[in-house]
């Protein structure tokens, strides 16, 4: 929000500096994000006329002209392209002193004398124009000193504003705060209301149900349309940072910055018949004010008129801009102006739809005031006819007063408020900032009831007070005390890995955390397959961030993605983060998982050995050492999904319960990508991953281990993690490790069939193993291998 210091000034009084001003904005949550002071140092400056302006006889861009100063004629040399007889324009006389720092004196140009110089808006430090002269209005008083003509000095006030404090987007909204602060109170405003001198109405219709529950507007006749916007708005609006336009499109942009309400005018010659507010037609077509034509559905709403039939044409869209064959122009004298109420639910979302946005829309997305329709009406008009005469209509008020949003009445507790503060604040300071705010309150022996103003939708519950409270009475006035009493201490559970260790796990094995969105574009799901049960989001920030994410893989693919495009050759990445499902009967469900990605060499690139493109077995040999720091034991097994590489990827299980997938991109995957580059990635729940056993203590045996070596041809096609698996259920408790040392396929071992040795530990606590133990345990080995996988002891 942006404004004119003086234009806050004359809502509030204060004697408060400018700086103490911005101060005390900040203070209360309402920050100033930028300040720029204008027109300072302007004595010397004054209205003044050219009377005649004639070619500088050595210089084709200079002028020579004649300027009247209301204190006689002096002549002046310009070379402003927009210097012409009869143009009022600001004079620097001589001896005046710019805020740039320029001097004013006379001189000769070329050998012509001038004595002081006409300005541009940027020389006088009032708006970044130098393009020319800063042009004048026909009744600007000649002689009259400049600054007090503008009303300057003067400063822009940008704030910061929270979404909820959307009754801030005004300057009379913003009043209320700093009287509230400042000791002071909010001016009322002056009496607005128009008595009608005319019959003229519009019928209007409200069809848009609790959507839209008032519509307030008004015709007036016979206006002058050759009024311009008189400089004391003009220069508000461009201080506000709007351009002001024509008159009447300018007092509605005055309207809705100093009260809040957006509003539309329309040419009444241009609308016929009964004006209704309605849903929008499924593609329905509107060409809006800014020439921009747009598809509709009924997700819309629309003002109407009846040319074609009844709410047969939009000329509308609600709530965020006006169309264009209704609009005001250079030649309109009779106007409908409008403010309606749209409710912020109605409006949310619907500019970023039409990738567009609005002041209008900014402000109902956030909430107006129901109450202000009729006021903002009234004040308009008042401004339109004081300014450009015309005729005003009766008022136009329609209200489905069942669907108007309701004062909330708040209880506050005199003893919950120091609780919460940590201060007791006497009950006259309470019950004046509270009425200072606009609010009603009424003593209880509680404390207070309080009723908040419909403008203030923020205030719904006690603590929304206690925060009102705060923040005016001061965050600094209310004391740091530090809490009594003992912290309970809670030790860390020894039965899961905290997820710090996993990070630096990770890190350790030389990948770098990413932080992805976690809404993505259903399109990119589409492409792995994981669509399927995606929560969309009713307020996107974007199409292409339009559902919540179903699996972290897409997004970190993603960002290895455009790393890789930019010259980065290995890149290997790592996320922790939550994934969401739709759940038809509660909240989406959510799933803590984590995930990496890699592509490139597995090794980082150095002098003492050629580095092989990372594979599977690079990325397994880092999920199990992250695994090692819980102490789990992974199992492998076989699978297919749609988005994994036939015969590189595997279900991953810790003790019969699958915790997801390692593998390699399938090629498909990543040509739909765009991916040049051989990706390989893990996505595991994580939950499941850094459970861990609670350590126990045991004793080391007293007796010698036996080891036996054996060799099996199988399958080439057999997994050793299934081997593995057989050899450690059929060896029985005695086996203490297994060890896989050699793998061979070639001369010797027929085709498509491997030789893998191992070693198998055995180990008994209360006694020395016999040879008889462990040839049991070979041969119980042998067998199964046999049985299950086909296999054949090498000799």
């Amino acid at each position: 929000m942006k404004f004119s210091e003086n234009w806050l000034r004359q809502h509030v009084p204060t004697t408060a500096t400018r700086d103490e001003l911005a101060a005390t904005l900040t203070a209360i949550g309402l920050e100033v994000e930028d300040m720029a002071v204008l027109g300072e140092s302007l004595d010397g400056v004054v209205v003044a006329q050219i009377v005649s302006a004639e070619k500088h006889p050595e210089a084709d861009r200079l002028q020579v002209c004649q300027v009247d100063t209301g204190n006689g004629i002096v002549q002046i040399v310009c070379g402003a392209p927009n210097a012409r007889t009869g143009l009022k324009a600001p004079l620097a006389t001589v001896g005046a002193n710019l805020p740039g720092g320029m001097a004013i004196k006379a001189a000769k140009l070329r050998g012509v004398e001038s004595f002081g110089m006409l300005c541009s808006a940027k020389e006088l430090g009032v708006d970044p124009d130098a393009s020319g002269l800063l042009e004048l209005p026909a009744d600007a008083p000649v002689g009259a000193k400049l600054a007090d003509y503008l009303g300057l000095p003067d400063a822009t006030i940008e704030l910061k504003l929270t979404p909820n404090r959307a009754d801030c987007f005004s300057v009379r909204g913003i009043a209320f705060d700093v009287a509230a602060a400042l000791g002071s109170e909010v001016r009322p405003l002056e009496a607005t209301n128009v008595p009608a001198r005319s019959d003229s109405v519009v019928a209007v219709e409200l069809a848009a149900g609790a959507k839209v529950p008032r519509f307030a507007g008004r015709v007036i006749e016979g206006i002058d349309p050759s009024v311009a916007t008189p400089s004391w708005m003009a220069e508000r609006l461009r201080r506000s940072g709007v351009r002001p336009i024509s008159f009447l499109v300018d007092v509605t942009q005055y309207v809705m910055l100093e009260l809040g309400q957006p509003m539309h005018a329309f040419d009444k010659d241009t609308l016929e018949g009964t004006v209704v507010v309605r849903p929008a037609r499924a593609g329905e077509a509107l060409t809006l004010l800014d020439g921009r034509n747009v598809a509709l559905d009924d997700d819309f709403l629309v003002v109407s008129d009846s040319r074609g039939g009844q709410a047969a044409r939009a000329v509308a869209l609600g709530g965020i801009m006006g169309g264009f064959d209704t609009r005001v122009t250079d030649t309109t004298r009779n106007v409908f102006l409008e403010a309606a109420h749209w409710v912020p639910s109605a409006i949310i979302g619907r500019s970023r739809k039409l990738g567009m946005h609005t002041d209008a829309g900014h402000r109902f997305e956030r909430g107006v005031d129901p109450e202000l329709a009729p006021l903002a009406i009234e004040y308009a008009t008042k401004l339109i006819v004081d300014i450009a005469g015309g005729v005003p209509g009766p008022m136009i008020d329609v209200v489905r007063t069942d669907d108007m949003p309701k004062p909330q009445l708040i209880g506050l507790r005199r003893e919950r408020l120091a609780r919460v503060l940590g201060v007791r604040v006497v009950d006259a300071e309470v019950e004046r900032i509270l009425r200072a705010l606009g609010l009603g309150v009424e003593m209880t022996g509680e404390g207070w009831r309080v009723t908040a103003p419909t403008r203030r939708f923020d205030l719904a519950i006690e603590e929304d007070l206690i925060e009102e409270i705060a923040r005016i009475h001061g965050y600094d006035a209310i004391p740091t005390t530090l809490p009594s009493g003992a912290a309970r201490l809670v030790a860390p559970t020894e039965t899961r890995i905290d997820e710090g260790t996993a990070r630096r796990q990770l890190a350790a094995r030389d990948y770098l955390e990413a932080v992805n969105y976690a809404f993505v574009d259903a399109d990119l799901l589409a492409k792995w397959g994981v669509s399927d049960g995606a929560v969309p989001l009713a307020n996107p920030l974007s199409a292409e961030l339009g559902v919540m994410r179903t699996a972290l893989l897409p997004g970190l693919v993603a960002a290895l993605a455009r790393n890789a495009a930019r010259q980065q050759p290995r890149v290997r990445l790592f996320e922790l983060g939550n994934v969401f499902a739709a759940n038809a009967t509660d909240a989406p469900l959510e799933t803590q998982r984590i995930a990496a990605v890699a592509c490139g060499l597995a090794d980082a690139e150095q002098w003492s050995g050629k580095s092989q493109p990372v594979g599977f077995h690079d990325l397994k040999g880092d999920l199990e050492s992250l695994a090692a720091t819980a102490g789990a034991r992974l199992e492998y097994r076989a699978v297919q999904p749609a988005w994994a590489h036939p015969g590189r990827s595997a279900d991953v299980y810790r003790e019969g319960v699958k915790l997801g997938w390692i593998g390699q991109l399938h090629p498909r995957l990543q040509r739909a990508l765009d991916l040049d580059v051989e990706v390989v990635a893990f996505e595991l729940d994580l939950a499941g991953l850094l459970d861990r056993a609670v350590p126990k203590a045991r004793a080391l045996s007293r007796y010698p281990s036996v080891r036996r070596d054996l060799a099996f041809v199988v399958a080439e096609t057999t997994p050793w993690a299934a081997v593995s698996a057989t050899v450690r259920q059929a060896a029985g408790p005695s086996l203490r490790d297994l060890l896989l040392f050699d793998r061979y396929a070639g001369k010797g071992v027929e085709t498509g069939f491997k030789s893998l040795a191992m070693g198998l530990i055995l180990q008994e606590e209360s006694r020395t193993l016999t040879d008889r133990d462990v040839d049991a345990a070979v041969a119980a080995v042998t067998a199964a291998l046999q049985q299950e996988h086909g296999a054949v002891m090498r000799g």
